[in-house]
């Protein structure tokens, strides 16, 4: 769904909370690639939104995120340098492809050249071109320019080990762009993509670390 629509929504939710709780503090939390809508309503519409809390938030387009995603994987599974090349060719192969600069017949050769590669399903590129036509249509979003124009609280987390989000050029994004006087960069020890420990997918998992700063970061915020 394009980030656009998906702002929209977050906005209508917004304005529907707003009706039940009336003129209190209201904020975003969100996560990943969540955190491109969030930033732009927040963008958009400064007087709705108080605060933003965003959870591995890239600062960089999904095309530049997915491929050092990918990488990480490939690397994190053992592969080396001459897999990389590979998996450089066949992410570009398929930007080209959705950006119109190469056909999709010549595109889906390349793809089809590697489809039977053990780590191709790490690259995350579709086996079939037809199945996933206008699919990206924020591929090449740049974030900066939105980022430039969020001046509410911010507060970012990221794991020291995230293995999809680019942390250190997404923070020099915020920290050079961001129009707030109040941004917190927390970088949380033992987590990677998401705020728990070793990457679980559990509820208890969740770090005390990203539970305490976060709480205490938005009581700060709300006492203002």
């Amino acid at each position: 769904m394009p980030y656009v629509v998906q702002a929209d929504d977050a906005l209508a939710a917004v304005a529907q909370v707003r009706r039940h709780v009336g003129d209190v503090p209201v904020g975003l939390w969100a996560w990943s690639q969540g955190a491109w809508p969030a930033s732009a309503v927040a963008a958009r519409r400064p007087e709705l939104i108080s605060f933003l809390v965003l959870v591995a938030g890239s600062g960089v387009s999904p095309a530049a995120q997915m491929r050092y995603g990918t990488v990480q994987q490939l690397l994190l599974n053992g592969y080396a340098s001459a897999e990389l090349a590979d998996l450089t060719r066949l992410r570009e192969t398929l930007e080209n492809a959705v950006r119109g600069h190469i056909d999709r017949t010549t595109a889906q050769a390349v793809i089809d050249g590697y489809a039977d590669r053990p780590w191709f399903p790490l690259a995350h590129v579709p086996r079939d071109l037809d199945d996933h036509r206008g699919t990206w249509e924020d591929m090449d979003h740049d974030p900066e320019p939105v980022i430039a124009q969020v001046r509410c609280p911010t507060l970012l987390f990221y794991g020291e080990a995230d293995e999809w989000t680019p942390a250190d050029d997404s923070i020099a994004v915020w920290r050079r762009a961001a129009a707030t006087d109040d941004l917190t960069v927390h970088r949380l020890a033992g987590c990677t993509h998401l705020p728990t420990a070793g990457g679980a997918e559990a509820l208890e998992s969740i770090s005390s670390d990203y539970r305490s700063t976060m709480l205490t970061w938005v009581q700060q915020r709300m006492r203002r």
